[in-house]
Order: structure tokens, then C-alpha cells, then sequence
């Protein structure tokens, strides 16, 4: 049974104030908070302090630099459907975070066949795979994860993040994204640039349960600023607005992608990555294109023949067909590959 869901979070009102993106006195500010215009400056340095960017015109007042769309829980449930809404255990949305996956892995499980969410404004050590932070203007992303448990740890298979893959890119196209493909593990791309990507982790016990937390980080839109500083750390990078005829809601989006996990989620239990693998194959960003595949300090180059029946990368090297799992390979497009 669903719990209530509350549609605010602990978040300043100072920037529920600042949100819309308009220009707004200090006069009227401190009016609308009930405080001195010196409490309002203070609350502009403390929102600074947390990454937010705030513009100061002398004798004007205070703006964002855009308007924002904050999160907002009714607003994440109108896009789910009836029946996988009633799954939600918690939704959980916070201003801010160290990381929404080490939240959601220190709680307990949720029974099975329910899940946990956890949203955040801002998210300090927000992480990608192999330990590499994740970027996410304050914003301007999605950084949110879902825990969910699995009534058998066998039934959890690398092939997992492949299926979340899919589930993600089902939502973006259903935002209106055109062009979206997957590459192999955990990343979703537009025109071979990263839109975001997926963190799989988990709880085990041997021949027992199962808490998986899976965590979706994308970019719903970004600045050239915010390009610049994500691409200073050699990653080619994107935004779901690139690849739709409008922004889309960073709310509807929330919704969205929980709707398709849910769905996958109960699917791949039962199935596994049978009934994904080949949606996921008509989405795959490095099929037939030459490719580099590392493990460790060693270098394979080959063409990407896709993925097995478990999800493992097929790379077509030496005269051979050669299977990598996700947990011990990296993939890598060639240069000038096509």
C-alpha cells in the first residue's frame, strides 16, 4: 500500500522565490520572507555556497541565471501509472545530498515488489561508474535512484543496467527525444555524446534476497557554461533538450523513467533480459562500428557485434568472437569510427 507523499521538500524559500527566473528586488524579497534586506543577502551567499548561481544587479535585485523547474512529488506521480504509483513505497525528494544511491543503500528495503526513490536538487558526490564523480548543475539534471528488491540474488544479472537502459530510453523518447541510442554498459547517448548514465548497486546474500538501488543520472538541459566545465573532464556531453523539439518537465521526466523502471523491473524478475535484449540491440550506440575494449592495463581493438543472451559485449577481434562482462571491461568508440 502506497504511503503519503508530501509535494514539498526542505528547500529555501529564498530560491522558491528566485525560481521563475525573473529579476526580483531585495525589497521585495525580504518583504515576501519576512526578514531585512541583510538576511536576504545572507541567504543569497548561503545558495552560493552550494553551487547555485545567483546574479546580483546593483540597485535591481537578484535572478537565476533561468528559470527552474523544481522537483515536485504530485507533480513526479501524475506521470506514473495507477497501479506502479501504488509501489511506491517512499518518495523521498531532498534539497540535498551526498549521493541518492548512498542514501537509498544505508535504509532498508522495501518489501518485495515495492520500491524507494530518491530525488535531489543538489547532489555533492554524485558518483558513475568505476568511482568517477557525476556532474549535475544545480537544475539542469535529473540525479535520482530506486531501491528495489529482488526475492532471489540469483535473478540479478550484469544484464540489469542494460535492461534500466532501455527503461530510460523508453521514457525520453515517450518526452519526445528522437535519436537516443545506449552504449554498452551504462550509458545513455545522443549523436555519441552522454546524455547520462546508470549506477547499478547492491546487497546480497548468498542464495537469499537481494537490495538492488539502481541510480539514473541525466541532463535534462545544460548551459554552454555547464558544457564547457563537463567536457574540461574529457567526456562528450549532451542534454535530453538536444535531442527534443522542447525542454521536456524535469518532473514529467522524474515520473517517467520511474513508470518504465517499475514496468521493467516486475518483467525482468519473471524474465530476465530475454524480452529487452532486442530493444536494447536497436539502440546500440557502438553496433558494427569499430571499438577498443579495455580490461585492466590491456587493449583489445575489434568491431562491437552487440550483446549475448546475459548482456555480455560481443567484439569481433583477431578472427575471433570475444564476450566481456560489464563488471571488468570498459568500452570505448575508435576514432572515426562510423
Amino acid at each position: 500500500m502506497a504511503i503519503s507523499i508530501p509535494s514539498r521538500i526542505d528547500r529555501p524559500l529564498l530560491l522558491v522565490l528566485l525560481a521563475d527566473g525573473r529579476l526580483h528586488s531585495g525589497e521585495w524579497l525580504a518583504e515576501e520572507l519576512g526578514v531585512s534586506r541583510a538576511a536576504v543577502w545572507k541567504g543569497v551567499e548561503r545558495l552560493r555556497a552550494r553551487g547555485i548561481e545567483v546574479q546580483a544587479l546593483p540597485r535591481r535585485g537578484y535572478r537565476l541565471p533561468r528559470a527552474v523547474e523544481l522537483l515536485d512529488a504530485r507533480r513526479i506521480r501524475c506521470a506514473l501509472d495507477v497501479g506502479r504509483n501504488r509501489q511506491l513505497r517512499k518518495l523521498e525528494l531532498l534539497f540535498e545530498v551526498d549521493s541518492t544511491n548512498t542514501r537509498l543503500l544505508a535504509a532498508a528495503p522495501p518489501p518485495v515488489g515495492s520500491a524507494d526513490v530518491c530525488l535531489s536538487e543538489i547532489q555533492h558526490a554524485g558518483r558513475g561508474r568505476r568511482g568517477r564523480p557525476w556532474i549535475a548543475p544545480f537544475g539542469a539534471g535529473l540525479a535520482m535512484s530506486m531501491g528495489w528488491a529482488f526475492g532471489d540474488a540469483s535473478r540479478v544479472l550484469p544484464s540489469l543496467s542494460l535492461a534500466v537502459g532501455v527503461a530510460v530510453s523508453r521514457a525520453l523518447m515517450g518526452a519526445g527525444a528522437r535519436g537516443i541510442s545506449l552504449k554498452w554498459p551504462n550509458d545513455i547517448w545522443f549523436e555519441d555524446r552522454k546524455i547520462g548514465g546508470v549506477l547499478i548497486e547492491l546487497r546480497a546474500e548468498a542464495g537469499g534476497p537481494a537490495y538492488v538501488v539502481i541510480g539514473v543520472g541525466l541532463n535534462v538541459t545544460l548551459s554552454a557554461a555547464a558544457r564547457r566545465k563537463i567536457e574540461a573532464s574529457e567526456v562528450r556531453v549532451a542534454a535530453v533538450a538536444d535531442a527534443c523539439p522542447e525542454p521536456p518537465s524535469r518532473n514529467w521526466l522524474a515520473g517517467a523513467i520511474l513508470d518504465e523502471l517499475l514496468s521493467m523491473l516486475a518483467q525482468f524478475e519473471r524474465e530476465g533480459f530475454a524480452p529487452f535484449r532486442q530493444a536494447w540491440t536497436a539502440l546500440d550506440a557502438l553496433g558494427n562500428r569499430p571499438a577498443q575494449v579495455i580490461v585492466g592495463e590491456d587493449a583489445m581493438t575489434g568491431m562491437a557485434c552487440g550483446v549475448d543472451s546475459e548482456g555480455a559485449l560481443l567484439l569481433q577481434s583477431g578472427g575471433k568472437l570475444r564476450r566481456f562482462v560489464s563488471g571488468e571491461a570498459s568500452l570505448r568508440v575508435m576514432k572515426g569510427g562510423t
